[in-house]
């Protein structure tokens, strides 16, 4: 008898039929059970596959409640520094049986709540998170909701949530310090926008590096700039034009950075023998030069935030929300140079 080939009508009692074993033992062989051997586990799973049988997921979380799905948040996914996580927890979460549904909120509050609710209708069993700029009611949300998740990236101050970041004002501290050890004394800022931690923990750090050099805080050489690439470039432009009060440029993330070396030496200021820059996150672009930038450690903030979603979904939390920071430093590339070199 030839197999059914029809994937939408396979049923565990065709399977059942095909094999000779009870519905029974299709099911918990394909639910991989330890009370049904190997050898029958490979010849059920090898007939459902012949016969293209696919899992009723629906049916499964009816029964369990477990889906198997983790809901991935980020701002921007074309944005190597989200992409490289993503892939990384993506990988993680599959080798203990998590299928990852992802979502893109283009930094935006209203696109992050649309995202969780789908989520949440959809009955994802976790959700790991980098909070969009003023998306403090969305985590209230989830928190209302009683969904396991995890912050990544960014953080809120005052809730109590679990999230894994980096240390953003040591990294403000170590990237202007650096600036600083080489001569330069007008360093500009182009900063994320308000309403994240790392905007206003990076900033906290370029501030104190200031003020441990004796030098005075300005605030006109501190700009806000959009995360997204297109309306990021438009504003960085912007600024490079209006100022020339500047021998070293701070950027919050590598993919603006490089943006802002293209539009240095479009206006005719070579980098980094006329104007130094310095990224965040310490992505390695295929260009000539590397970016000097400040380390994020991209890969182990997704383990983490993986061990500890993993650990809530297992009951193996307890009480306690766990809060981790992880150590920045300086990475030294091509695009910066001291100011005594230009003499």
């Amino acid at each position: 008898m030839a197999a059914r080939r029809n994937t939408g009508s396979v049923t565990l009692k065709d399977i059942a039929q095909a094999t000779g074993f009870s519905a029974n033992t299709v099911s918990r062989a394909l639910a991989d059970k330890p009370d049904i051997s190997e050898e029958t586990k490979k010849v059920i799973r090898e007939k459902a596959s012949e016969m293209g049988y696919i899992a009723n997921a629906l049916a499964s979380f009816l029964r369990s409640g477990v889906s198997r799905n983790i809901a991935i948040i980020v701002g921007d996914i074309s944005n190597p520094h989200f992409s490289v996580m993503v892939k990384e927890m993506q990988t993680l979460l599959q080798r203990k049986g998590y299928n990852s549904i992802i979502f893109n909120t283009d930094e935006k509050a209203a696109m992050e709540r649309q995202a969780i609710t789908t989520s949440l209708s959809q009955n994802v069993d976790g959700i790991i998170l980098c909070p969009a700029p003023g998306g403090e009611e969305n985590i209230r949300f989830l928190q209302m909701h009683d969904k396991p998740f995890v912050m990544i990236g960014r953080h809120f101050s005052g809730q109590d949530a679990s999230y894994v970041v980096c240390d953003d004002v040591n990294g403000g501290y170590a990237a202007t310090r650096y600036l600083l050890e080489r001569g330069h004394r007008n360093i500009l800022f182009l900063n994320g926008p308000g309403g994240i931690s790392s905007s206003a923990e990076r900033l906290k750090g370029y501030r104190k590096a200031l003020e441990e050099a004796g030098i005075e805080w300005r605030s006109e050489l501190v700009h806000t700039v959009p995360l997204t690439s297109g309306k990021g470039t438009e504003k960085m432009r912007e600024i490079f034009t209006a100022r020339k009060d500047y021998t070293a440029v701070l950027v919050f993330s590598d993919i603006l950075a490089w943006q802002a070396v293209c539009i240095l030496e479009e206006l005719g200021r070579q980098v980094p023998q006329q104007c130094s820059v310095v990224g965040f996150d310490n992505i390695k672009y295929p260009y000539p030069m590397h970016l000097t930038s400040v380390s994020s450690s991209k890969t182990t903030m997704a383990k983490k935030s993986v061990d500890i979603l993993l650990k809530k979904l297992e009951g193996r939390k307890g009480a306690q929300e766990e809060c981790v920071v992880l150590t920045t430093e300086v990475v030294e590339g091509g695009t910066v140079e001291g100011i005594q070199a230009k003499d």
